[in-house]
């Protein structure tokens, strides 16, 4: 039997740092890096949709250059967790402030931040860097240096080579707990010192900051060649494509005072029959996004048989096959759902029906569809005996060959 993971509930923010004017990579090109694409996709898209595919992220803040907020609005990025942009300052420093002081009213447990200009760091590298918060004050993703290192006093003669062994390139995200960070981040304003990266106002603050294996994969686009990389790496990896997927349900109806579907109680003079709440519709659409990344039924995950599940609400079911899509790096694409029935009348339900399924999965409500039918008074449905329910989900994983 698979069990369903639930983590314990802790706010993790997200500051992507895209305030720069990415002129050393412009390489001709009228547009900052981080909205140049890559693969089709804008640089600072790929790089936001990173964090949204990790479920642990509870709110994203990107920081951008006052000049380019229609740029920003042209990406037609939409999910709840995404706030509002804030305007970056002259430096790096300045931008972090900037969204650091944009999360402090809801004061979340930790926060990590990025660099928009590293499109590619993994579900697993993010969920490392915010695992190793649990122990320390700070986390960030580093590779070891393979090149012999030398110094130069003048730029000109080798000084001293250094040892490689002690030797580390740090990458993003850095991650740390929250009310340290942002009040490290006050203090070093009050230095003349112009801080490489968070990880080193973390040091100097006297934070303890640990880390972890970086990928080489994350690359920073710094420079005009690092685009071509950028697409080498893309069609290193598996190439992204849609599944579609299938649900149907059906439930008898029993004596009762109202029934559930997709999420929201209706009054009627009966409830729907089921181990658990009994919500045909959103039974259906379980099935439907399991069988779009071949992950059986829902019985499989939660079978009748199990107490567990007597009562529950199916909100849980449908949050797990989404998480599912998740684990896979993939995304939910849209979702319709058809409720055939002679009552309930359900029409002026249906806004509701569509957010609460756009809740619990994480997406926008325009990525759902609910609509409702009678069955001509034919058949079981037709004597008003239960409900049916018929579902599909288009989603967007890597493709596996």
């Amino acid at each position: 039997m698979r069990v369903p993971k639930f983590m314990p509930a802790r706010s993790i923010a997200v500051i992507i740092v895209a305030a720069g004017k990415g002129e050393r990579a412009a390489g001709g090109h009228a547009d900052p890096k981080q909205y140049r694409k890559v693969g089709g996709r804008a640089v600072l898209q790929r790089t936001i949709e990173a964090f949204l595919a990790v479920e642990a992220v509870t709110q994203i803040v990107p920081v951008i250059h006052a000049d380019h907020a229609e740029k920003y609005r042209a990406l037609g990025l939409d999910d709840p967790r995404l706030l509002a942009p804030v305007t970056g300052g002259a430096s790096r420093q300045a931008s972090v402030l900037e969204g650091l002081k944009a999360l402090a009213p809801s004061r979340p447990d930790r926060v990590l931040i990025q660099d928009a200009a590293r499109p590619f760091a993994s579900a697993k590298l993010i969920g490392e860097v915010i695992a190793a918060l649990d122990q320390h004050d700070g986390a960030l993703p580093v590779l070891p240096v393979t090149d012999t290192i030398k110094r130069s006093l003048d730029g000109i003669s080798v000084s001293t080579t250094e040892d490689r062994q002690q030797l580390f390139a740090a990458q993003t995200p850095q991650g740390f707990r929250f009310g340290p960070i942002i009040s490290a981040h006050m203090r070093s304003g009050t230095v003349r010192r112009e801080f490489t990266d968070d990880a080193e106002i973390a040091e100097w603050a006297g934070l303890r900051v640990a880390m972890v294996e970086g990928e080489r994969d994350n690359i920073k686009i710094t420079h005009p060649e690092d685009f071509a990389r950028a697409e080498r790496i893309l069609q290193g990896q598996s190439r992204m494509e849609t599944r579609i997927g299938t649900g149907y349900d059906v439930h008898p109806f029993e004596p009762g005072d109202g029934v559930w579907l997709c999420g929201v109680k209706i009054p009627h003079h009966a409830k729907l029959q089921g181990h658990s709440d009994a919500d045909v519709a959103l039974h259906a659409l379980t099935d439907a996004i399991l069988g779009s990344i071949g992950e059986g039924d829902i019985g499989m995950h939660f079978p009748p048989s199990d107490m567990q599940w007597k009562g529950a609400a199916s909100s849980v079911f449908l949050r797990h096959a989404g998480e599912l899509v998740k684990q896979r790096g993939g995304r939910i694409v849209n979702l319709d759902v058809t409720i055939v029935a002679e009552a309930p009348r359900i029409a002026k339900h249906v806004p509701a029906m569509c957010a609460a399924i756009a809740e619990v999965l994480g997406v926008s409500a325009s990525r759902v569809a609910v609509k409702a039918t009678t069955n001509e008074k034919l058949g079981f449905i037709g004597r008003e005996e239960g409900i049916v329910a018929i579902a599909s989900a288009s989603v967007e994983v890597p493709g596996l060959d």
